[in-house]
């Protein structure tokens, strides 16, 4: 009896060949996906750079020769003449910069200060001289650390005359002081070491390295909690369409018990039906995610109530996406197996490229840009406007003309692919 119910399952799968499909290449796209976007292949040579602003209000030799080692450096895009906000022109200045990291157009931007050229580098003890000011965005947190390996490294490798003049000072310090032949002959073998333009590269500490940098979070430092923005919105939305999914799948359930055909035999049209499940749907996409960041303020920090009126814009607006996408993979699938299938590939790869479970800006510049195909992306983007830059509500129009167009066009295939259920 137990292989006999067995063989019973294995024959209904075999009948629905939709299902059967799905089942296999489900595991092996989802797969794929994962290993584009993370397994990198055999080649390092798409390893991003990471965009960054550089002010130099040094304006000295040696800072200058130092932002040029910058711009040459493989790890970083130095961005020289950015778009400011508010289209303004001119040269970049701290301000501009800040506005820049806070905008998202860069991660980071290293403001160099006066008085660096005159002494960039030292080693043992600190003596005052100005460090170097690193405004990051800690939405990604891996780039200000990463910079700040590169600035040292950089500094070493760009002024070795420097380097050696500042490791020469050292050693007159402590072993009694050279003398004037000695002295000489030390400024020709620098004065050759800087013609050489730069040193090999080696090895630099992050931190304790022999250029001083103050990091600065200008997003999240002042955010009790600043991560848990990011994390809502990213799992609500990957949830959001999960639910809508699921409860799309009504749909399934009354075509296949008759319910469907005694509806339709009424006054009650297709379209009406899809408008009526898509209130219903919205409305418990937007209460689901009240609740999510509801209970994200009150256990763990998350500033709601400092942001309800661009939570609830882009609350709806995402609703309604999300709750169309759900009517067209119920309406897209004729059976119950299908939909599961169907959506846990679509699903998961938009929450993949999205954002929704590793942020965007840790994937490479193309996967970002074939994520904007995904609805995730949109809606991540819009409530880090809200929670995260703290934008103005006008800055929210790209995310809602995109979700609410999205919206529009998925209804419109819903409504095409629901006509197989309508009553001749």
């Amino acid at each position: 009896m137990i292989f006999a119910v067995a063989r019973t399952h294995f024959d209904k799968l075999k009948r629905d060949r939709a299902a059967f499909v799905l089942a296999f290449v489900v595991p092996v796209v989802f797969f794929s996906v994962f290993a584009g976007i993370f397994g990198g292949g055999s080649s390092r040579a798409a390893t991003r750079q990471i965009p960054i602003a550089v002010v130099d209000e040094d304006g000295s030799e040696n800072s200058r020769r130092f932002v040029a080692a910058l711009a040459r450096e493989k790890g970083l895009k130095v961005v020289a003449a950015p778009a400011l906000p508010g289209g303004k022109a001119g040269p970049l200045d701290a301000a501009a910069a800040e506005a820049l990291v806070r905008r998202g157009t860069v991660p980071v931007a290293l403001i160099v200060p006066k008085g660096f050229g005159t002494n960039p580098l030292q080693f043992g003890a600190p003596s005052g001289r100005p460090a170097l000011k690193l405004l990051a965005d800690t939405a990604d947190p891996i780039a200000p650390q990463v910079v700040n390996g590169l600035v040292q490294k950089t500094a070493m490798t760009s002024m070795p005359d420097v380097v050696a003049r500042a490791g020469i000072a050292e050693f007159d310090k402590w072993s009694g002081g050279l003398t004037p032949d000695q002295r000489a002959r030390v400024e020709v073998g620098l004065g050759r070491l800087r013609e050489q333009g730069s040193a090999p590269a080696g090895g630099a500490g992050e931190n304790g390295g022999p250029v001083p940098v103050e990091v600065r979070d200008v997003l999240g430092e002042k955010k009790a909690n600043p991560t848990v923005a990011i994390i809502a919105a990213g799992l609500g939305v990957m949830f959001l369409l999960f639910s809508a999914a699921g409860a799309g799948g009504a749909l399934i359930e009354e075509a296949e018990s008759g319910t469907l055909d005694r509806v339709l035999s009424t006054r009650v049209t297709m379209t009406q039906l899809l408008l009526g499940k898509l209130v219903y749907l919205s409305t418990v996409a937007v209460a689901q995610l009240t609740v999510m960041f509801v209970w994200g303020e009150l256990v763990f920090g998350l500033e709601l109530h400092q942001h309800l009126p661009g939570f609830f814009i882009m609350t709806l607006v995402t609703a309604l996406a999300a709750s169309a996408f759900g009517l067209v993979l119920a309406a897209m699938s004729r059976t119950r197996m299908q939909l599961v299938a169907l959506s846990n590939l679509l699903i998961l790869s938009m929450s993949a490229l999205g954002g929704s479970m590793v942020p965007r800006v840790f994937l490479s510049e193309t996967v970002q840009k074939i994520g904007l195909v995904t609805l995730n992306a949109w809606a991540i983007d819009g409530f880090m406007k809200v929670f995260w830059r703290e934008e103005p509500l006008r800055e929210l129009w790209p995310q809602m003309t995109v979700l609410l167009a999205a919206a529009i066009a998925l209804f419109a295939l819903a409504r095409r692919l629901a006509r197989r259920w309508e009553v001749v």
